[in-house]
């Protein structure tokens, strides 16, 4: 103990000897570590930022629209609209074991008043597990429910746009609008949210009412629709991770109920957010590790810093290395006081760069963000990860000159002016 507390107070007593040099020094080491936490931060608040956006529009949702066919398959030839209806929905939640939820969205334009206004809003016809599918919240009232659905009641529930735009301040739950001419019971507003990601409008400028009662009351005016069309279906998988092979599934059954083959790229088109996720977070790691590269050169120049500073203190104290040795201390014991001399200027800098790091996330994190930025997160992996390569820094930058000052002879080091 007494042996370490010599090494630091030396240690201290050369840093103040030579305040410049060590502070020049230092601020290399403090600078290269908190640009290495840095860039990683910056990496991990894009990804988050991204994947929060992600949330909004749905968490692993994948989202499927008819296309047409590219390949001829069965005697069926190419070139086919493919028109989903929700008797697939029924048949991807038979046969699709990966599929978690499933539901049908049918949109369409159309007119609704209050009593108070009037405008054309996007109507979308929904299951009730659409809520929970979409991340969708409430304000007030409630989402439709089962027996709406099963009983395809007249009822809605409207986005915070449009409950601004036909009833201003007052209460919207309870009131009646009319979609159409229809009366319509208003059992449900959406808290406004904040949406970077969307298909077919922004969810607070919708109005959701149940699949059958759209159905029912609006099909879809075109001939060469079929009667139970849906405009596209939204899927989530059991887990993120087995989300490819519940894309499979459902293209499998979907191929044998209208006659694609399920390799056919054209047939569906499908918006899968969990490889949209995937593609951009390798995206952001090839620029987190391109700037992390960068940070780690510039902590390694700080740490060739620390060699040079250590072996102009190696030549300066040659002949007291020369008198230590002649009074008897060993090859280690020389080794260890450089070497510990050079991981005590690393850490001392590295935890000044920490400091400094740590301050600006913080700083940085109370400002008001950009989406797709959620901030610089300093995690546990990011400071695991400084501390190893500011340990390799202060171990390669001081081995050097600790062994050729535990290598120096007591008669050449006594001989040195």
């Amino acid at each position: 103990m007494m042996f370490i507390k010599e090494i630091l107070a030396q240690t201290i007593r050369n840093i103040l000897a030579h305040r410049l040099r060590s502070l020049l020094t230092m601020f290399g080491i403090a600078w290269g570590i908190a640009a290495v936490i840095l860039m990683i931060a910056i990496g991990d608040g894009f990804k988050l930022g991204y994947y929060e956006q992600l949330k909004v529009l749905g968490k692993d949702i994948a989202i499927i629209w008819g296309g047409r066919t590219t390949r001829q398959v069965g005697g069926q030839r190419a070139g086919r609209d493919i028109r989903l209806t929700y008797d697939d929905v029924l048949a991807i939640e038979r046969e699709c074991p990966l599929v978690k939820h499933v539901t049908p969205e049918l949109s369409r334009s159309l007119h609704a008043r209050s009593p108070y206004n009037s405008g054309v809003f996007a109507v979308h016809g929904v299951a009730p597990i659409y809520q929970e599918i979409r991340s969708m919240r409430l304000a007030g009232g409630r989402f439709m429910n089962r027996a709406d659905f099963q009983e395809a009641r007249t009822v809605c529930v409207i986005g915070d746009d449009v409950r601004k735009q036909l009833f201003a301040d007052r209460r919207a739950v309870g009131s009646e609008i009319r979609i159409e001419g229809i009366p319509f019971l208003v059992i449900g507003q959406l808290q406004h949210k904040e949406q970077n990601n969307s298909y077919g409008g922004l969810d607070d400028e919708k109005i959701f009412i149940p699949y059958t009662t759209m159905i029912k009351h609006f099909p879809d005016p075109r001939p060469s629709v079929p009667p139970r069309y849906v405009s596209n279906i939204v899927l989530v998988p059991i887990s993120a991770d087995r989300h490819e092979a519940a894309i499979r599934q459902m293209k499998t059954v979907l191929g044998r109920l209208h006659g694609f083959d399920p390799d056919d790229e054209g047939a569906l088109w499908i918006w899968d957010t969990v490889e949209s996720a995937q593609m951009v977070a390798s995206i952001f790691d090839s620029m987190q590790l391109f700037l992390g590269f960068i940070a780690v050169v510039t902590l390694s120049l700080g740490g060739v810093g620390v060699m040079n500073i250590m072996l102009v203190s190696v030549a300066e104290r040659t002949r007291e290395i020369g008198l230590k040795k002649a009074i008897g201390a060993t090859r280690r014991r020389i080794l260890w006081d450089f070497f510990i001399e050079s991981l005590t200027l690393t850490f001392l800098s590295g935890t000044v760069g920490v400091l400094f790091a740590w301050g600006a996330s913080a700083l940085v994190n109370r400002l008001p963000l950009p989406a797709y930025f959620a901030g610089l997160p300093i995690t546990r992996t990011t400071a695991v990860t400084a501390f190893l390569i500011l340990t390799a820094v202060g171990i390669l930058s001081g081995l050097y000159p600790a062994r050729r000052a535990a290598h120096l002879t007591p008669v050449e080091a006594l001989r040195t002016e």
